[in-house]
């Protein structure tokens, strides 16, 4: 992939980084609770997991949310800016999750003042799509390489999450993020296209236990 094609490398690899310090390794939306309730026991059903998720819960809405908030920024857009970000946040279903990607918005808002980036003015109640899009429009990483970063950072977080609970090793940990390299392609492509009648968040086994998380008695993870 070419600087061209990016857009700034240096930046994406920056931002797509675990080092951010946005928490996200402190998350396992969801992950955590299907392997206490014996839906995720090893590598093989870590991969389905993972994968199901990327293209039937990111895929279908968080992944086309994210490149209609990168489009709004772009075109100068604050109103539908503001508006697909309270939609995201409106789907979160459970507590944990809705305090998740405000928690990671104010952070990542948080990074982008302190290192003076111009721009980057807080904005109230800020979902972690929306505070990732536009910072990588400041960054100046072109939009599809930024939505492949942030998918693949995501994936690389269950994978971390995985590895810490299940438990897995670290070289099925990168087995299990090279089967899912081109999910994440996919689910690029898709995004891009996806219109808005096509837009679902239908994941009610996701729901179910990221609520049961809420109450679990022993766990290593905030969602």
């Amino acid at each position: 992939m070419s600087a061209s094609v990016t857009g700034d490398l240096g930046a994406l690899l920056q931002l797509s980084s675990p080092a951010l310090p946005v928490g996200a390794y402190s998350y396992s939306q969801g992950l955590e609770a299907a392997i206490e309730h014996g839906l995720v026991r090893d590598a093989a059903t870590a991969q389905v997991w993972i994968g199901d998720a990327l293209r039937l819960v990111l895929g279908r809405y968080e992944a086309p949310v994210w490149w209609r908030l990168r489009s709004a920024w772009d075109a100068n857009d604050p109103a539908r800016f503001a508006r697909w970000n309270e939609a995201f946040l409106a789907t979160r279903e459970t507590r944990e999750s809705r305090a998740e990607t405000l928690q990671m918005g104010y952070s990542l808002q948080q990074l982008l003042k302190s290192l003076d980036d111009e721009g980057a003015a807080e904005m109230p109640e800020l979902s972690y799509p929306a505070a990732h899009a536009r910072a990588s429009a400041l960054w100046r990483i072109a939009p599809t390489a930024a939505l492949y970063g942030y998918l693949y950072g995501w994936a690389e977080n269950q994978v971390m999450a995985a590895l810490k609970a299940v438990p897995l090793g670290q070289v099925a940990g990168q087995k299990l993020l090279i089967a899912l390299r081109p999910v994440v392609g996919e689910v690029v492509q898709a995004a891009m296209h996806r219109s808005d009648d096509e837009l679902s968040t239908q994941a009610p086994m996701l729901g179910i236990l990221g609520s049961r998380h809420e109450t679990q008695y022993s766990r290593l993870f905030r969602s």
